[in-house]
């Protein structure tokens, strides 16, 4: 066991995490990060970034030039950092801890910021194509397929949103989905039916990727009979889109420990969640948007209120 107490104790590095080891270390309290990865989580793995407010290169920029300045400003106000994978937590005393596979950790309070991991669209050489084709965030990356034809691989209320939203940008969506029906509201599935540039295609599912270089082809194969159809961009655009709306998870370590919604925590708008001096911030929060910008300001309110719950503990 680590015998230092911190103050604040941040488990995830991603954008959330490093905003609040800003704030915090920059309070001049004590300030311990966990991650068991590179910096920046999810963010990390993006190749453009054009909207992030303020941002060094307006042209884009990718997530680990965004994330690498963060890095540094947790560094020079004191945050130290430890790599380490967390599998479970113990909030029930005065001092909050995590258990790693390389120690057990402490602090007076703590900041949960493990994000929220997407959910694979669960194809042949899925991975080989993300950041090339395949997304899974249309605020992020629709405008790098504007005018181009895109897929959206999902039934849910967020597809038929997502798939409404990135309308705007592409000149055809289609819409591939296991099941025979949308799981959407009565509205939305209207305004996706009223909508010329969508289309639907039910009963199947996709099941290969290809392109050289950048995705130009989906096999999708029909849940009814197995047969097999080749989807490819066209000629004159060489690529097309892939957005996965298949779902999105977070740990199952805060289950039964933390008031959770959907597999997300449940905060207040100071961050905070139903056992004092615990806070979570960015993705693995119920939030209506998970963007970078979204996931620093949480860490920063997260950050401050956790000063604000240790002077009033002293």
């Amino acid at each position: 066991m680590d015998e230092k107490i911190y103050d604040v104790m941040i488990l995830g590095g991603g954008p959330a995490g490093l905003a609040a080891g800003l704030y915090a270390g920059r309070s001049g309290l004590s300030v311990l990060i966990i991650e068991k990865g590179i910096d920046g989580g999810q963010i990390a793995l993006t190749h453009g970034i054009e909207n992030y407010p303020g941002q060094a290169n307006i042209d884009g920029m990718s997530g680990q030039e965004l994330v690498a300045p963060m890095t540094e400003q947790c560094r020079k106000f004191g945050c130290e950092r430890v790599s380490d994978t967390v599998s479970a937590c113990d909030f029930g005393g005065a001092v909050k801890k995590f258990i790693g596979s390389r120690g057990v950790y402490q602090a007076r309070s703590a900041i949960v910021c493990t994000g929220a991991m997407t959910r694979f669209i669960g194809c042949a050489h899925e991975a080989e194509y993300v950041g090339k084709g395949v997304s899974y965030c249309a605020v992020c990356d629709a405008n790098f397929f504007r005018d181009l034809e895109i897929y959206v691989a999902g039934g849910s209320g967020v597809a038929a949103e997502e798939a409404l939203y990135l309308a705007r940008f592409g000149r055809k969506v289609t819409i591939l989905h296991k099941g025979y029906e949308l799981a959407a509201s009565p509205d939305i599935k209207r305004e996706i039916e009223e909508n010329p540039k969508i289309r639907v295609l039910f009963g199947v599912e996709i099941v290969d990727l290809g392109g050289d270089g950048l995705l130009s082809e989906i096999v999708i194969q029909s849940v009814s009979t197995g047969e097999r159809t080749v989807l490819k961009a066209d000629e004159e655009d060489g690529v097309f889109g892939l957005f996965g709306f298949t779902g999105r998870r977070t740990t199952g370590m805060f289950d039964g420990v933390l008031d959770m919604q959907g597999g997300y925590i449940v905060t207040n708008e100071k961050m905070e969640t139903n056992i004092p001096g615990v806070y979570a911030a960015g993705d693995v929060r119920v939030t209506p948007l998970r963007q970078v910008v979204t996931a620093c300001a949480d860490g920063a309110v997260a950050a401050m209120q956790c000063g604000k719950y240790l002077r009033k503990k002293k």
